[in-house]
């Protein structure tokens, strides 16, 4: 097999980023060669892998024997979409084998998972698979292609599959243009991992709550103010959790906080505590010294659950005196 670093350098060596071209260029030829777009980077990866799925001889392997890609970006499955395959699998079987690699006296898989969690979903024993050579350098590629090309990424989960494959570039600057991505806008991505622990663990669960633009602002925001401007994000982090604070006013918000001293240095009287429904997470109960909260995300609630807590809310106090 190729090796998948070797290719997207090739591929990229003489391209020139579409900054650099004069408008004139563009009039006289049509064959300029500009930097391609994150898709057309990828394009010699995405064809790989569909030469790996429709190439080989595929058998039968036990399910419970693959485990998902270790590269794997996508933290959150669509389970509506995954219902769905797993539907139309028990209706007209797989269509498709998944493609796996040898690992030990098990499989990882190079593409597919989406196809071989839909078989865990039905329950089936064994999915129909190719096995194939594949270097760890192209695991990581082909998991980022399968999961732009098939079913969309948050910006968190693409960040994450663009830092596990760093390595395949000797610079970044040939990174960006592989992906085609400015500079600017690459580091963008790469600012998640500036972003402190309880807000990465958040985005683990929830890849969703934070996009590139707002990453790096938070990233530049806490750089900037160190360990007060963390301390009073963990503060204000919750907002943004639950629904209250959007995305990209919570540097506004850290920075007026510290600016206003609404931030306390000792966040020991102020707890806490997030409320989940299995990964999920419904709601949260704060404690400080100007109150005790209780909040929900919006329809989380039924309004027979609804009528409940209100009601335990008022034997809470129907029995104390009025002024």
């Amino acid at each position: 097999m190729s090796n998948m670093r070797d290719e997207m350098l090739a591929k990229t060596a003489k391209l020139r980023p579409t900054s650099s071209i004069r408008e004139d260029e563009v009039k006289r030829s049509s064959r300029v060669q500009t930097a391609p777009g994150l898709a057309g980077a990828l394009a010699v990866s995405q064809l790989r892998v569909q030469e790996l799925e429709e190439s080989g001889v595929a058998s039968e392997l036990p399910v419970d024997q693959i485990v998902s890609n270790p590269w794997q970006p996508r933290r959150v499955f669509n389970e509506s979409r995954l219902l769905e395959l797993a539907e139309s699998i028990r209706e007209v079987g797989l269509l498709q084998a998944i493609v796996v690699r040898r690992v030990g006296s098990g499989y990882q898989i190079i593409a597919g998972e989406r196809r071989w969690r839909a078989h865990k979903m039905l329950g089936l024993d064994v999915v129909k698979a190719s096995v194939a050579d594949c270097s760890d350098a192209d695991m990581a590629v082909f998991a980022l292609v399968e999961n732009l090309n098939r079913d969309d990424l948050s910006d968190y989960e693409t960040a994450t599959s663009i830092r596990r494959g760093e390595r395949e570039f000797p610079n970044r600057t040939r990174m960006a243009a592989a992906l085609g991505l400015s500079r600017s806008g690459l580091y963008q991505f790469l600012a998640f991992d500036q972003l402190p622990d309880f807000i990465r663990n958040d985005l683990d669960l929830q890849p969703r709550l934070l996009g590139a633009n707002a990453a790096q602002d938070i990233a530049s925001t806490l750089a900037k103010y160190g360990d007060d401007g963390i301390r009073a994000a963990r503060d204000l982090w919750s907002a943004v959790v639950s629904g209250d604070l959007t995305q990209s006013k919570f540097s506004a918000a850290v920075v007026a906080s510290l600016k206003k001293n609404e931030f306390q240095p000792d966040a020991g009287s102020r707890t806490i505590e997030k409320l989940f429904a299995g990964k999920a997470q419904v709601g949260n109960i704060t404690k400080d010294a100007r109150g005790f909260t209780v909040k929900f995300r919006s329809g989380m609630l039924t309004d027979q659950q609804e009528t409940e807590i209100r009601g335990i809310i008022g034997r809470f106090f129907s029995n104390q005196p009025r002024d």
